[in-house]
């Protein structure tokens, strides 16, 4: 599989749904970043292929998306069917940290 070097401003696009990211946090290196269980390519390339229902649990708009360890962060500017996968881990939705009380 092709790999992409991703680094913080960088954005791309699902060839098979309309999902878009901006990479917001991603330490050096090259990496296989898919959606909907194809390669994700970069804006200006011609969108080609089908979605692969097994990857198809969409993103949301405005959302983070992190790698478990939380090493790697993208923000979905537009949304789609397909669901984010680097490296063959799939990223979850980041969850809002808790603020302390003030009482």
């Amino acid at each position: 599989m092709a790999t992409v070097a991703l680094k913080a401003g960088a954005r791309f696009k699902s060839a098979v749904c309309d999902t878009q990211v901006m990479v917001i946090k991603a330490p050096a290196g090259d990496y296989t970043l898919e959606c909907g269980g194809v390669l994700m390519i970069a804006p200006n390339e011609d969108a080609a292929g089908e979605l692969n229902p097994e990857h198809a649990g969409g993103t949301q708009m405005g959302k983070r998306y992190v790698d478990p360890d939380e090493k790697f962060e993208l923000l979905c500017t537009k949304p789609g069917k397909g669901s984010l996968v680097l490296d063959g881990t799939p990223l979850d939705v980041k969850q809002a940290k808790q603020l302390p009380s003030s009482d």
